[in-house]
């Protein structure tokens, strides 16, 4: 007879009725169900199901031999280590992949029968008994406090008998919070084989979706987000640069995160010389790339910026609104540059304002300079009186966020009812998505679509015409003879006769 061992991970909320965690999840409190998996048996199962507290638990049981045999032909082979390890007993990138199938509509915040409990946000509890953690309780907090979690990690003694031999690399770990399910699933997901820091199958470029589409709403702003997308892709630099340079298509990404990454500091124990030597081969390329007088690459996050500044300085614009602002990086350059009087930054989402408020450090800006910015929540499919007054509006990266129905409403409140003297939009060029290694689809799951440089135009030019505006066209960073560049921007100013 085979042995098998569990690997646990508990759910629990108290929302009222808490029954409600089973229409979320998808999985009924009255039953025990089996998901085959190919290298043992996931389960889901309620040690508690009442009105006021439920816990859903998902139970993996690992066959040690089943895992041998179902490992990828790129994955490393050690002789007895495939057999004698961790995978059975401890929450790794296997508890990781368990959670994101047999959760998978849950994760994506789908929910049929109650349509409106996806996005609640629950009080949550999530408890994981045995987690490998290279890096320790400190790395645990580190990567879910900023999600705002609070965090309850134990390190586990290597053995209670015995406890002058130290802590081990596992934690218990608990987590406490208000999330959205699908939220903490998606954090689950993409963390534990980040704390594990040793995923058990081949790593194929579509990671680079999985990870993107996981990590929607949070990676971009996560302050250990090099890390976690290094850590997640196995250290895989290509990668790892691929899914950065995406991540900049959101605005939020630093030059720092997109250079070769630094070799982190292995724990006790531990060899980092593969990773010191592929930090090293990556440092050798760029230092060879500057002896030959090229100039690093700068992230397009920045390059799109500081276009947009640019053309703003050049219009004379002294007050300006940025619609879609997210976390602020282009306010926080406009609040840097005395002539732009008047700034704001609105957004859609309220979690986005918080996180530009911290980020611009508004409770000690100085007050002639608080005086000088706005933010506050809209959406820009409603007509807002708050939107009206401005020599110019900027829409970076944000049309190709609206679904095509509601784009009529967003140009009906920008140039119709705002009606800035100039607005600036800037969108994804599709024909360069070619030049993006290891990209499939769009370069964002939240989009919802991409245009052409002719498509673009033809919009552009459609609601230049119908309000009022002229508008001219101008690339966004290298602009490929072939393909155009990567950002193309529409720059609309408004008929003195209009």
């Amino acid at each position: 007879m085979r042995q098998t061992w569990g690997v646990l991970l508990t759910i629990t909320t108290t929302a009222s009725p808490a029954t409600d965690l089973g229409f979320l999840l998808h999985k009924h409190p009255g039953r025990v169900q089996e998901f085959s998996q190919s290298f043992g048996t996931a389960t889901v199962f309620y040690p508690e199901a009442g009105e006021e507290r439920c816990t859903a638990a998902l139970m993996l049981e690992v066959d040690p031999i089943a895992l041998v045999r179902s490992r990828g032909k790129g994955s490393p082979d050690f002789s007895l280590s495939q057999y004698v390890n961790d995978r059975p007993y401890a929450a790794s990138s296997l508890l990781a992949v368990a959670l994101g199938e047999v959760f998978r509509t849950a994760r994506a915040g789908r929910c049929k029968a109650r349509p409106e409990l996806p996005g609640t946000a629950l009080p949550l509890e999530l408890r994981l008994p045995a987690l490998p953690c290279r890096g320790g309780p400190d790395l645990a907090r580190r990567l879910f406090e900023p999600l705002g979690w609070e965090v309850e990690a134990q390190a586990l003694p290597l053995d209670e008998g015995f406890p002058e031999w130290g802590d081990s690399r596992y934690v218990r770990l608990t987590l406490r919070g208000a999330a959205r399910l699908s939220d903490a699933l998606n954090h689950l997901y993409v963390l534990l084989p980040v704390l594990d820091d040793g995923k058990h199958y081949w790593i194929a470029p579509d990671e680079v979706d999985k990870l993107i589409r996981a990590g929607e709403g949070w990676l971009h702003g996560h302050p250990e987000r090099g890390l976690i997308t290094r850590r997640y892709l196995g250290r895989r630099w290509a990668l790892a640069r691929t899914a950065l340079a995406r991540l900049a298509e959101l605005g939020d990404e630093t030059e720092e995160e997109l250079e070769p990454a630094v070799a982190e500091e292995a724990p006790p124990g531990e060899s980092a010389a593969d990773e010191m030597a592929a930090a090293e081969a990556e440092a050798d390329a760029g230092a060879s790339a500057e002896s030959q007088g090229q100039a690093p690459a700068r992230p397009l996050s920045l390059r799109r910026r500081e276009a947009v500044l640019a053309k703003l300085e050049e219009l004379g614009a002294v007050s300006v609104i940025d619609l879609g602002c997210g976390q602020g990086e282009l306010v926080a350059a406009l609040l840097a540059r005395p002539r732009f009087a008047r700034v704001a930054g609105m957004d859609v989402s309220s979690m986005a304002l918080t996180i530009a408020a911290r980020k611009l450090r508004l409770d000690r800006m100085p007050d002639a300079k608080r005086a000088r910015l706005t933010l506050f929540q809209g959406a820009l499919t409603y007509t807002d009186k708050r939107l009206k007054g401005y020599d110019a509006a900027v829409l970076m990266e944000v049309v190709e966020h609206v679904d095509p129905p509601r784009l009529a409403a967003l140009e009906r409140v920008v140039f119709g009812h705002a009606r800035p003297q100039h607005v600036l939009v800037t969108t994804p060029n599709v024909e360069y998505n070619v030049r993006y290694e290891f990209l499939t689809g769009l370069r964002h799951p939240d989009h919802r679509f991409e245009w052409t440089r002719a498509e673009f135009a033809a919009w552009a030019t459609r609601v230049a015409a119908e309000h009022g505006y002229q508008v001219a066209f101008e690339p966004v960073g290298d602009d490929d003879p072939e393909v155009g560049p990567p950002t193309q921007m529409g720059v609309f100013t408004r008929d003195q006769r209009s």
